[in-house]
């Protein structure tokens, strides 16, 4: 009698009504940060609100194809693990200075095309750096991404960052009231609800808020039923070296920042990546960033934010992750949905997104737990990484004086924790030199014996 060999839980289809529940919570996870980038770039660049209203509907469309890339794949292109994909906020500062003094939106997409293509042709390259990413390595990472992610949700929590009520105390409760609800479904609720948890309490928080005055849902009256971004909205893309230049550091820096969200998911899914796997996946990053550049939007990564609602629900099906990639594609196509998901207040989200971003540090320091810390320097390896990587966190204007192409790499947190991690690893750890402190030790007991 033949026997099916077990599912793996990554590619396990759960049925449709759990399905849209928890690509759902996914979706709501990322929506603030996925439309963060089109509004930073476009604001700066005194964009009207139809035009930036169009580089939203582009931006959540694309967001949901390069998902559905990276969960999905076909041939080589997709690491096929729960992953969402979003804009990546390194590119913010490089994209503001292209769009208001070398070129626009034109240069901007110029530069993303090529990006694009060139991670695309260097993903094989990075498949073969794994190696460089032992435990000591991964859980640094993992950890430096969940705290560098904290200040964020803080920002939702307190009102949204530039918002006229930013701290006040009603921001604050309302925060506190979500994630007394989250912690209380996980905690109390049937297994399936506690799996939604997120999505529960940012439901319930915004039914609350509602009668209470903190959200305006005017803007999903004027906002249009059909909205269907077309190649090149803006105009032919232009390429200038300069940007292209800079947009190709970018994309070293998310290339680096994806590596991490893809060992802290393998890791949380039991699928840890290998070398073609992560090949894979970042070249569905540099597809996805093409089709940016083409659809009117800017480059694709892995979103850290999902990782923690991967680890905090312990709901590891990639499809999970693509139907949360649907929802996405929906939401460009229609601009009146999208705009009643935007109407949800920032201190829902925040209180959420403590727990979330929460999770993905507390997974770090689980990785970091199997660990070996006697008698070696890994502990200055995580010391000091963290350290680097909290700096541009805590003090965002330090490296302000620096080269640009620096500021785009050290301003990002992950990227700078990241490659501080795998320099201290070969150091400490694979470069020869002298005898570690525990064979220090060990040599005067074998002189004596």
């Amino acid at each position: 009698m033949a026997t099916t060999a077990p599912v793996h839980p990554v590619d396990e289809v759960p049925p449709v009504r759990q399905l849209a529940a928890f690509g759902l919570q996914h979706v709501l996870a990322m929506y603030a940060g996925a439309v963060a980038v089109p509004l930073i770039v476009g604001g700066a660049m005194k964009l009207s609100p139809a035009d930036l209203a169009y580089l939203i509907t582009a931006d959540l469309l694309v967001c949901g194809i390069a998902t559905l890339i990276q969960c999905v794949g076909f041939w080589r292109f997709g690491v096929r693990l729960p992953i969402m994909q979003g804009c990546t906020f390194a590119a913010v500062s490089p994209m503001v200075l292209i769009g208001t003094t070398g070129g626009g939106l034109p240069a901007i997409y110029g530069s993303v095309i090529v990006a694009g293509l060139a991670i695309v042709l260097l993903a094989p390259v990075f498949g073969r750096l794994l190696r460089f990413f032992p435990p000591l390595v991964t859980g640094t990472v993992i950890l430096i991404i969940g705290v560098s992610l904290l200040p964020v949700a803080g920002g939702w929590v307190a009102g949204g960052v530039g918002s006229k009520d930013f701290g006040e105390p009603k921001n604050l409760a309302l925060a506190g009231f979500v994630l007394a609800v989250v912690i209380g479904v996980q905690r109390f609720a049937p297994a399936f609800l506690s799996r939604i948890a997120v999505l529960i309490g940012i439901a319930v928080g915004l039914a609350v808020a509602v009668p209470f005055g903190f959200t305006d849902f005017g803007g999903v009256g004027d906002a249009d039923w059909v909205g269907i971004s077309t190649p090149f909205h803006f105009g032919a893309p232009s390429f200038h070296a300069s940007a292209i230049i800079s947009m190709l550091v970018v994309a070293l820096v998310t290339m680096t920042e994806t590596t991490g969200d893809f060992i802290a998911v393998g890791e949380m899914t039991d699928r840890p990546i290998q070398p073609r796997t992560l090949a894979d996946g970042l070249r569905a990053d540099g597809l996805s960033t093409v089709l940016g550049g083409v659809f009117n939007t800017f480059p694709y990564t892995a979103f850290a934010q999902n990782v923690g609602l991967v680890g905090m629900t312990r709901v590891r099906s990639r499809w999970v992750v693509a139907a949360a990639g649907g929802i996405l594609v929906l939401l460009g196509l229609l601009p009146k949905l999208g705009a009643v998901v935007a109407a949800i207040p920032a201190p829902v989200l925040g209180g959420a997104g403590l727990v979330m971003f929460g999770t993905v540090a507390a997974s770090g320091l689980r990785t970091l737990s199997e660990v070996d810390f006697k008698g070696n320097n890994n502990l200055t390896v995580v010391a000091v990484s963290v350290a680097i990587g909290m700096l541009p966190v805590g003090v965002p204007t330090i490296y302000e004086k620096f080269p640009d192409w620096f500021q785009t790499v050290m301003n990002s947190g992950i990227s700078a924790g990241c490659l501080t991690a795998i320099v201290l690893n070969l150091l400490f750890n694979h470069l020869p030199g002298k005898a570690s402190p525990a064979e220090a030790a060990a040599e005067p007991e074998a002189a004596s014996a």
